[in-house]
């Protein structure tokens, strides 16, 4: 999408200006209203100086030009930043307000408190620096010195309406950042401000730090509410916007179709179905993994699009094993048909796994997701809650796209009674259930659909084997004891209802 900083709005309505990070101006729905002063605050490290300075070289993109105010950082500090991301700072004013000439012994009086005439003296050098340059954009960081210069609330707040009045004249859009070291629970700034926008860094036992903005306040705008995940790259922050699955729609066919195996498309009823998920639930090594990738498969033998998210096991364990079962993966992912993603939950926030699956659907336009499993994807999470509500409405989000997901979770345990962690069967179209269980002396595989929304589904439990045929499922089973106890057998002795070739060749 071509980039412009003034977006047309109905009359009455404020100009816009862009902020250059695109996932935060889809929050705000169009960027920031022109002319007003906005509050970014944050910690030391949550990206307020890379959001700042993509702002003003955003401006510069449409003649806009731009002043840097630095009360705390040096310019070649900021230089520094700018080279990291591969940005040039040469067309901006950078002022740096307190130089090595200002803070020697030379300069330091006795007759007055020192707050008192270095505050004078900081304000006035930022009017100055205005006047002298009429930007249209300024960013002043930070005010944390203006709030020790000032000594005493009161004052403080009447110098910052001060400089907010002085802004507003020169029709300015300014950014101001503060590194929250005020007291717990002042809010003076909050009052002042057009708006303020909140980053947050929290630091987990392991893993990687999580970065999240919210919009605390934006007056006279519409924004999408909430959290929304960020990560600081090259190039600055990539912000993943809290997904919203009521705003996406799309036009499908509903036919179900197939998923490669006549046996397992009669245990669905009539396969998956088009903007349907299927829930894989069963203990470690019964063949959940298998199975998913073999429906996947059949999708892309019909020419589909598929991702796959693998969050525990190896990739290339997968590919080998999956290859010794006659379903190679590698001619798909050769071709662009087949995205293979490895992830690690303790990397990856919430919001960018949102944001990956999101663009695999709409940039790649893969028709098929497959999670691999939801036990991995919840580590990633604060609590079972969010779980449930992030999966919620990603589910929504692929439903209302036509996208059929598989969802593998792993039961604890092998055999007797097993449990998961969070019990996802409610939020599934499709249940299906494998287990182990015992006959003659051999430890078998079995499958069943528990429930289906979209057909009526076969009742039955069937045998299953894997092979280096691949997977192979038997005719509907009679003499099951203890499926959904958790402890199955297989009362009628000898009863095997899987070709007998199929099963030498193992």
């Amino acid at each position: 999408m071509t980039k412009a900083k003034k977006i047309s709005e109905p009359a009455g309505q404020a100009e816009r200006s862009l902020t250059g990070t695109d996932g935060l101006d889809h929050i705000l729905q169009g960027g920031l209203t022109s002319s007003r002063l906005y509050l970014v605050e944050g910690t030391p490290g949550t990206g307020k100086t890379t959001l700042a300075l993509k702002f003003l070289l955003e401006g510069l993109k449409t003649g806009e030009t731009g002043l840097y105010v630095t009360l705390s950082e040096t310019t070649s500090e900021l230089t520094a930043v700018s080279r990291s991301h591969g940005w040039s700072l040469d067309e901006l004013d950078l002022f740096e307000l307190v130089s090595e000439d200002g803070i020697s012994g030379d300069n330091e009086q006795s007759l007055l408190h020192p707050s008192e005439v270095e505050l004078g003296e900081t304000v006035r050098g930022v009017i100055a620096k205005v006047e002298e340059t009429n930007p249209k954009r300024v960013v002043l960081d930070s005010l944390s010195e203006l709030r020790l210069l000032s000594q005493n609330p009161l004052r403080y707040r009447r110098q910052i309406l001060a400089l907010k009045h002085f802004f507003a004249n020169r029709n300015c859009t300014v950014l101001m950042l503060d590194d929250r070291t005020a007291e717990p629970g002042d809010l003076q700034l909050h009052s002042i401000a057009h708006g303020v926008i909140l980053l947050e860094q929290t630091a987990s036992d392991f893993g990687a730090e999580r970065r999240r903005l919210r919009i605390v306040k934006m007056r006279g705008l519409q924004y999408r509410g909430g959290y929304h995940d960020f990560t600081i790259e090259k190039g600055g922050i990539r912000v993943y916007p809290r997904l919203i699955a009521a705003e996406h729609h799309a036009n499908f066919d509903a036919r179900p179709l197939s998923t490669g195996l006549a046996e397992l498309d009669a245990l669905l009823g009539q396969g998956l179905t088009p903007g349907t998920n299927t829930l894989l639930s069963g203990p470690a090594g019964v063949g959940k993994t298998t199975t998913a990738v073999r429906c996947m498969i059949a999708a892309l033998e019909r020419g589909q699009r598929a991702a796959y998210y693998l969050f525990d096991e190896r990739l290339g364990t997968l590919l080998i094993r999956s290859a010794a079962l006659g379903m190679d993966l590698r001619p798909y992912i050769e071709r662009g048909q087949l995205m293979l993603r490895q992830i690690d939950p303790a990397e990856l926030s919430p919001g960018e796994f949102a944001g990956a699956v999101q663009s695999s659907v709409e940039t790649d336009g893969a028709s098929v997701i497959v999670i691999d499993s939801l036990n991995a994807y919840l580590h990633a999470m604060p609590s079972d809650n969010f779980l449930v509500l992030q999966m919620h409405e990603l589910l929504s989000y692929l439903s209302q796209k036509g996208v059929i997901s598989l969802m593998i979770l792993a039961q604890h345990g092998i055999t007797g009674e097993l449990r998961s962690d969070v019990d996802m069967s409610y939020l599934a179209d499709t249940v299906m259930l494998l287990r182990f269980f015992e006959a003659d002396g051999e430890i078998r595989k079995s499958m069943a659909v528990l429930k289906t929304r979209t057909s009526d589904h076969e009742r039955t439990i069937r045998e299953l084997e894997i092979n280096r045929t691949g997977l192979v499922i038997g005719a509907p089973m009679r003499g099951f004891r203890g499926v959904l106890s958790g402890s199955p057998s297989f009362a009628a002795k000898g009863d095997r209802l899987i070709d007998g070739e199929a099963h030498a060749d193992e």
